[in-house]
C-alpha cells in the first residue's frame, strides 16, 4: 500500500519542497529564520524613520524672532534687544538706529540667541538685520517711544574754554535727581596729565567733579555725559549724549589778608602782584576760606536789596566785578571810596575792593590790573576776615572740604 502510493507520481502533481517550506508545513520553524525574520523587520522600519526625519529637518528653514517685535511703534527702551533663531544658528547680527548708531551684543553659546550689550535709545527707529548659518538675512523694524518727563545736567565751565586751576566741573541739574548712582555712574570727568577726579553731590541737583589738588597748569580736561535714557527719578529720563573739552590756562592763586589789608597775586608760583584792598566791616565781614572767580563783569549794577540788606547801596556800575559767592560777594574795583582806604581800612559790605576808577577805562589802576590779570577758575584765598570759612557749595568753593570730606560726598 504503502508502495503504490510514493510511486505513482504520474498520478499526482509535481511538488517541490525545500529544507524550510517542508520544515514549515510540518510546524517546526528553524530558530535562526525567527530571529532573522525579526530583525529584517526592525531595521526597515528605524531605516525609514531617519529617512522621514532627516527630510523633515532638511524641509524646515531657520525662523529669526526680535523683541521687541517687527513692527512695533512704542517699544519699551528699558530693555535690551534680543534676536533669536529656531531650527538654526545665527551668523551674524546688526542692529542699526535712523541716528547712525548700532548696538553691539553677545551670542549664546550655541548661537541661537543674540542680546544687545545696551538698551536701545528712546524715541529711535531700529532696523535689525540677522543671518542664520546658511541661510539669507532676515530684517525687522522696531521705533522705540519717548520718554515722558525728561532733564538735562547744565555744566560748568564752557565748551573749549580755558579756566584757572580752581574751576570744578560743576553740573546742575534741570530737575532732583533721587537715583544718584546711575545719574553720576553715566558721567565721567578724565584729565591729561592723568589724576583721580572724584564726584560730590551738593543737594539732588548738582554734582561737581575735582581732583584732590588744583588741577596742573595746562591740563585738559573731558567731561562724558551719558544721560540718555538713564532715570535719575522715577520716570524722569535724561536726554544728553555728549563729549565736551575744557583746558585750564596757566595758575594764579591769590591771597587775601584782610588783616594786613592786602592781596598778594602768584603766578605759577612767583609773585605777580601786591595790592592794597578793603574788605568787609566789623558789621559785614568778608567769608573767609578759598573762593574761585565764577562770573567776571567789565561793569555791573551792584544793589543791597539783593543781598538781604535793604536799600543801603545802589552802585549801577561797579567796575571790574568778578564774583566769589553765590551769595554775593565779589572782588572788584571801587571808585567811590577815598584812595585812603584801601590798604587801611576794612570798609565794605563783605566785598573786596580795590581802587579804580568810574568807566572802567585806566589800565593804571589796581582794579582794572588785576581784573586784567584774572581769568574764571582762578583761585582767591581770605584769611584773617573775622568770617567764617565759606560754605562749600555757595559758589564754586568745593576746595574748603578735605579730600576725604569730598570723597564721602560721591555716589559711587
Amino acid at each position: 500500500m504503502g508502495a503504490a502510493h510514493i510511486s505513482n507520481r504520474s498520478e499526482q502533481p509535481s511538488r517541490r519542497w525545500s529544507r524550510r517550506g517542508l520544515l514549515t508545513a510540518l510546524g517546526i520553524a528553524p530558530a535562526a529564520a525567527v530571529l532573522s525574520g525579526c530583525s529584517g523587520s526592525a531595521d526597515a522600519s528605524e531605516g525609514t524613520a531617519r529617512t522621514t526625519a532627516s527630510t523633515k529637518a532638511a524641509a524646515k528653514k531657520p525662523v529669526v524672532s526680535v523683541s521687541p517685535a517687527d513692527g512695533t511703534r512704542k517699544a519699551a527702551f528699558t530693555e535690551p534687544v534680543e534676536v533669536t533663531v529656531a531650527d538654526g544658528t545665527l551668523a551674524s547680527v546688526k542692529v542699526t538706529g535712523n541716528d547712525g548708531s548700532t548696538l553691539a551684543g553677545t551670542f549664546n553659546a550655541a548661537r541661537t540667541r543674540w542680546t544687545s550689550a545696551k538698551n536701545p535709545y528712546s524715541g529711535t527707529k531700529y532696523t535689525v538685520s540677522a543671518t542664520p548659518e546658511g541661510a539669507s538675512a532676515q530684517t525687522a523694524t522696531f521705533t522705540t517711544r519717548a520718554p515722558g518727563e525728561t532733564f538735562v545736567g547744565y555744566f560748568t565751565p564752557e565748551a573749549d574754554s580755558t579756566s584757572g586751576v580752581g574751576m570744578p566741573v560743576s553740573i546742575n541739574f534741570s530737575h532732583a535727581v533721587t537715583d544718584r548712582a546711575a545719574v553720576q555712574k553715566a558721567i565721567t570727568v578724565t584729565a591729561e596729565p592723568a589724576v583721580e577726579v572724584v564726584g560730590h553731590w551738593f543737594g539732588d541737583t548738582r554734582l561737581d567733579f575735582r581732583p584732590e589738588t588744583y588741577w596742573a597748569a595746562g591740563t585738559k580736561i573731558t567731561l562724558d555725559l551719558r544721560l540718555k535714557d538713564v532715570e535719575g527719578a522715577d520716570g524722569v529720563y535724561g536726554v544728553q549724549h555728549k563729549t565736551v573739552t575744557f583746558h585750564i590756562g596757566r595758575e594764579q592763586i591769590s591771597t587775601v589778608d584782610l588783616a594786613a589789608k592786602e592781596m598778594v597775586v602768584k603766578r605759577d608760583g612767583a609773585t605777580y602782584a601786591t595790592y592794597p584792598v578793603s574788605g568787609g566791616d566789623p558789621e559785614h565781614t568778608t567769608w573767609s576760606g578759598i573762593m574761585v572767580i565764577s562770573e567776571r563783569f567789565r561793569q555791573t549794577r551792584m544793589e543791597s536789596s539783593t543781598v538781604g540788606l535793604g536799600d543801603e547801596y545802589d552802585i549801577p556800575d561797579v567796575p571790574h566785578a568778578q564774583r566769589l559767592t553765590t551769595s554775593g560777594t565779589f572782588v572788584h574795583g571801587n571808585y567811590w571810596a577815598s584812595t585812603g582806604v584801601f590798604g587801611h581800612e576794612n570798609t565794605s559790605h563783605g566785598c573786596i575792593g580795590l581802587h579804580d576808577t568810574k568807566g572802567a577805562n585806566d589800565p593804571s589802576v589796581p582794579g582794572y590790573k588785576f581784573y586784567d590779570s584774572s581769568m574764571l577758575g582762578d583761585v582767591v584765598i581770605v584769611r584773617n576776615s573775622g568770617e567764617r570759612t565759606v560754605d562749600p557749595d555757595n559758589g564754586l568753593n568745593g576746595w574748603n572740604l578735605s579730600w576725604d570730606e569730598w570723597r564721602k560726598g560721591s555716589a559711587l
